[in-house]
């Protein structure tokens, strides 16, 4: 029971002293704050006076502003004014100077018309008397003014039209004296600085064999081997009794240099069949085809001609195997292209141009074997077709003349291509034919009405006609030598030019006794 009493007893004490203890913090805590806000009021009292005085000097540095702003402004505004007063007057001072003039003007231009009326009066008076002369001066003359004049301007005409042909025939000598001195100086230099080898070709080419026993072995059982290097290439093996020899004969070089490449690998290698014979042509094939690239790409190096299309260079490349009266015609292109070159620089002329027409001028005869037409006209088409100039283009189209010059450029090449063909040893011809066309040149000749006799001489270079005088004047000889020329462009082919001499000639015989 004590217990329970001393426990009672003290909780109560235990919580008389936690009210004790809350109500003395209560009153600590007020007191505090008490203090806290009357500190903080004091603050704010304390900020709201630094604001005013703030205030009230920012609204004081605003006023001095503003008053100072004002006080520029009404100067600026004073000086604007003056200075609108000074353009003022000065206006008004230009205004009685340009008034003034005004004055001046229309006096003057009063003064000016009736000068101007004096002078039409005078004007008229002249012309009167100018036409009272004119009737007395036709009256004396006996004739009118038109005629007079028609008189005057027709002996003025003839004067004119005699001294014009006078000056015109000493132009026309002395340009040809000069002109015909220029060229050859230009052609002889032309050639002495362009030396080419000439290469006469055949339509065969001969393949050395180590043994005769050879012979056998490319014929083949029953002749497939030799069957099957025909068939592969294209061309005739001809295997006679030559010793140790064998022939390979076609029109196209290029296949004949195929064959002659494949066989003499295959001589060299020894296994001789058709399955070896087919390998060894296929390389062949290429190894020829890369020696016509490399001969394309060294006739456009050589002649300085970049730029052009490489299948233009595979044609040129093809012309190393062709050959035109046994010309080689990719000498013969290169040597055109110097010697245009050449002549253009003396003459002032195109010189890349000229030389890339010299070039180009044969292309078309790479394949004038494959395709229908003349070597003109196909070389045209190629050069079209691979984007050549027009000027390039026309030169090829008039190297033969098929149509007519019209560039300087065009008639070099055609002058080079002349040349070239005209080198002595650079054309070949069967002695047959040779003899053939000195006949025919001669055949023409004769066939004409008034010849006498005719000689083909100069290798056929040079025809000479005797006329008979009675019946061929003198104006006829020029007639009858272009006849026969035409005529001669017409039905021969030829290399280089052919001169035609007619020669009239009067013989008078008399014998003293």
């Amino acid at each position: 029971m004590n217990v329970f009493l001393a426990i009672g007893i003290a909780l109560i004490l235990g919580a008389a002293g936690i009210a004790g203890g809350y109500q003395y913090r209560k009153q600590a805590s007020e007191k505090k704050i008490g203090r806290t806000e009357e500190y903080a009021k004091n603050l704010l009292e304390d900020a709201q006076r630094k604001a005013d005085e703030k205030k009230k000097e920012t609204i004081l540095e605003a006023k001095e502003e503003v008053l100072r702003l004002k006080t520029e402004l009404d100067r600026e505004c004073r000086e604007r004014r003056a200075e609108v007063q000074r353009s003022e007057r000065r206006i008004l001072q230009r205004e009685e100077s340009l008034d003034k003039k005004q004055d001046n003007l229309d006096s003057r231009e009063e003064s000016l018309a009736q000068r101007a009326g004096e002078l039409q009066q005078e004007a008229e008076q002249l012309e009167q008397g100018k036409g009272l002369q004119l009737q007395e001066m036709e009256r004396i003359a006996g004739m009118t003014q038109d005629e007079a004049c028609q008189m005057l301007i027709n002996r003025v005409q003839k004067d004119a039209y005699h001294d014009a042909a006078a000056m015109v025939r000493e132009i026309e000598t002395r340009a040809r004296e000069e002109g015909e001195k220029k060229a050859r100086n230009i052609i002889a230099l032309s050639i002495q600085k362009c030396a080419a080898d000439h290469v006469a070709e055949s339509t065969v080419s001969v393949i050395n064999l180590p043994n005769d026993d050879m012979k056998g072995r490319i014929i083949g059982r029953e002749g497939r081997n030799i069957r099957a290097l025909e068939t592969a290439t294209g061309v005739d093996l001809i295997i006679d009794d030559t010793p140790e020899a064998v022939i390979v004969s076609a029109f196209d070089p290029v296949r004949r240099e195929i064959a002659r490449i494949a066989v003499e690998r295959l001589i060299m290698d020894g296994r001789i069949h058709p399955a070896r014979i087919e390998e060894m042509v296929e390389k062949a094939r290429k190894e020829v085809d890369n020696q016509i690239r490399e001969a394309g790409e060294q006739a456009v190096f050589e002649t300085h001609q970049h730029g052009i299309h490489h299948e233009l260079v595979k044609l040129l490349g093809r012309l190393k195997y062709r050959t035109s009266y046994g010309q080689n015609v990719l000498k013969h292109s290169i040597e055109v292209s110097h010697l245009a070159g050449m002549m253009a620089a003396e003459l002032g002329a195109d010189v890349a141009l000229a030389k890339r027409a010299g070039l180009l001028h044969d292309i078309g005869k790479a394949v004038d074997h494959e395709a229908e037409g003349t070597h003109v006209t196909l070389g045209a088409e190629l050069a079209r077709k691979y984007r050549e100039s027009p000027d390039v283009i026309h030169a090829i189209l008039a190297h033969h003349n098929d149509v007519e010059p019209q560039t300087v450029e065009a008639v070099l090449v055609q002058a080079a291509d002349a040349i070239s063909a005209a080198r002595p040893g650079a054309r070949r011809e069967s002695l047959e034919n040779y003899i053939k066309r000195l006949e025919k040149l001669e055949e023409i000749a004769n066939s004409f009405q008034g010849v006498e006799k005719s000689f083909a001489i100069q290798s056929g270079r040079e025809v000479r006609i005797m006329v008979k005088p009675e019946d061929v004047t003198d104006d006829g000889t020029r007639v009858l030598a272009k006849e026969v020329a035409k005529r001669i462009e017409k039905e021969l082919e030829y290399p280089g030019q052919i001169r035609v001499n007619v020669i009239r000639e009067t013989r008078s015989t008399e014998f003293a006794k």
